[in-house]
């Protein structure tokens, strides 16, 4: 490597000798070349594994090949959105690569969306279809009059499992655990259904490019409501190219060593699961374990000791449940690679106990939703915990933007600023929001995070504090204006404000401080009114009630000085 690039990249100097400070995005043309060849490559190789039953890469490929038809034969095309809304089971990669080969956008929805969230992320995206598991049809029937979605498809749990365990499944779902509530689509179809009508024929894959989109994937936002990134091909294909090199050492399919088994517990339509732990590891034709439940802890313990298991990406949140359970420390780690954390800080305890349990590390990354999500890494080594975010994956700059809109020079180590990032991973700006895109998103590439940070001498960087008042869940964004909208809205509530405080077990939970209108009000009936408008992990943990809040001169509320209140208060119990 040539010293200028050290001097405008400093990190390049950590970098294994292995590894090269770019990757060749432009050598895969779109998303669909991407995993045909790993069908061709891995014809014969488990692709995924879910609750004892398994397809393989030449099966993925048909399966995938007969919903893209299908969905062909009622007219979707290139550039046409389409909803997934299911936890980890195996129609999920089979719908996802089908899609991605028909060229349709595909536009994850998180299955335990409230009615008010499912149909903000349907109208905003634009979505013609979906495909749904039946535990949470009846919440799309509430909302499917005021969306554009024509095409439902409705799955069971249990639709791809093995002859016998998946009627087992469904009919203890539907009638037993009573999990499924009543629902009724006029012209909906099943899941199995739409694959044996599109095994007739095949579909007509139309040119793809790297400006093709291939997700809209959302996000929460400054204006209270969520946001649709838009990930292109090129995006996802970048953070794959980056990855592979990283942990990997090679960008090229062909030199993927032999017998990775991926551990998938985080959810496939979260961005980080989406790149991590399918996309990377299908072009390696590693056997990818989907883990649908993955708070059943003593089931995903058992699962995982079925498994020659070498890769567990999660958040801090999922390694400490694991290593809190009492058979996990008997489990045969002699094939685990490392562990490897993001969506939340991993933690010194964590880590230390991660390493002491299983004799490998565990790797801290950091990204967003907005750069597909892979930015930073630190070494896959067993050096330790460090409390750094790593350095920047190949292809990758990093700066730190003062609040006057300078940069930090790249040699004043230790100055914080404002994380930048600019790559090809980044995404394109948020869907039909090109004021919001200028918030975030300048004319030269760098996209602002909202995160403060800074930088030591040998280019690893450090998170120091949140510019934006995001709050984190164990992984998951939530945006304080959502949550104060939906508290406003009930009658009693005259003001209120949003806040993160710290918690053992997620890393945040939400806060309230609320002025009441109504005397009477009280903080069950809130939180009650939260639990029909917020996904769980949104729901505020704690509620305070104030006679008035803090605010500025012209009567904007100090969600920070609010923040530094409970944390002093902390500090001084």
């Amino acid at each position: 490597m040539s010293e200028s690039l050290h001097t405008v990249r400093p990190w390049l100097r950590e970098y294994p000798s292995a590894i090269g400070p770019e990757v060749d995005v432009d050598s895969i043309a779109n998303l669909a070349d991407l995993v045909e060849t790993a069908f061709r490559e891995h014809a014969s190789k488990v692709a995924f594994h879910c609750s004892g039953s398994q397809i393989t890469y030449a099966e993925l490929d048909s399966l995938s090949a007969a919903f893209a038809n299908h969905l062909q034969k009622h007219g979707f095309k290139r550039g046409d959105r389409f909803a997934l809304m299911m936890p980890n089971i195996l129609q999920y990669p089979i719908a996802l690569m089908g899609c991605l080969r028909l060229g349709v956008t595909i536009v994850n929805c998180n299955p335990l969306y409230t009615p008010r969230e499912l149909s903000h992320q349907l109208r905003d995206s634009g979505a013609k279809g979906i495909l749904v598991v039946e535990n949470f049809a009846s919440v799309l029937q509430e909302v499917l009059r005021e969306t554009d979605v024509s095409h439902v498809i409705v799955t069971g749990l249990g639709d791809r499992l093995s002859w016998w365990k998946g009627p087992g499944l469904n009919f203890l779902v539907r009638h037993v655990a009573k999990m499924v509530p009543q629902f009724e689509f006029k012209q909906a179809i099943r899941f199995n259904a739409a694959l044996a009508d599109g095994a007739s024929g095949k579909f007509t894959r139309e040119r793809l490019t790297h400006d093709d989109i291939a997700f809209l994937q959302y996000t929460g936002g400054t204006t209270g409501v969520s946001k649709g990134a838009i990930l292109t091909h090129r995006n996802i294909i970048a953070n794959v190219m980056q990855c592979r090199a990283w942990l990997f050492g090679f960008t090229t399919p062909g030199e993927a060593p032999r017998g990775e088994c991926i551990i998938a517990a985080l959810p496939l339509y979260h961005i980080f699961a989406l790149t991590a732990c399918t996309f990377v590891y299908v072009t390696m034709g590693a056997k990818i374990v989907l883990i649908t439940n993955p708070r059943d802890v003593p089931a995903f313990v058992r699962t995982l000791a079925e498994h020659k298991f070498t890769v567990v990406p999660g958040v801090n949140t999922l390694f400490v449940a694991l290593m809190n359970h009492e058979d996990f420390a008997q489990l045969d780690f002699s094939n685990l690679r490392y562990g490897l954390g993001g969506g939340m800080a991993v933690q010194r305890a964590t880590a230390e106990d991660w390493q002491r349990i299983t004799g490998r590390p565990l790797i801290e990354a950091y990204g967003l939703t907005e750069t597909s999500p892979g930015a930073t890494i630190n070494p896959v080594s067993d050096a330790g915990y460090n409390g750094s975010i790593g350095v920047p994956i190949p292809s990758t700059e990093v700066r730190l933007r003062r609040d006057d809109g300078s940069f930090v020079a790249l040699d004043d180590f230790d100055s914080p600023g404002e994380i930048c990032i600019r790559g090809p991973q980044v995404m394109k700006g948020y869907f039909n929001r090109p004021e919001e895109t200028l918030k975030v998103l300048d004319g030269d590439g760098w996209l602002a995070t909202g995160d403060v940070g800074k930088m030591d001498v040998r280019g690893f960087f450090y998170i120091v504090d949140r510019k934006k008042d995001m709050i984190l869940v164990s992984g998951f964004n939530v945006y304080p204006n959502e949550i104060e909208g939906v508290v406003a809205m009930h009658p009693g509530v005259l003001e209120v404000a949003a806040v993160g405080v710290p918690d053992s077990k997620s890393g945040e939970v939400v806060k309230v401080f609320v002025v009441r209108k109504d005397p009477a009000l009280t903080s069950a009936q809130l939180l009650a009114h939260c639990r029909e408008q917020l996904t769980g992990y949104k729901i505020p943990r704690f509620v305070e009630f104030r006679n008035e809040l803090p605010k500025t001169n012209v009567g904007k509320i100090l969600r920070r000085e609010l923040r530094d209140e409970e944390m002093k208060r902390r500090e001084a119990a």
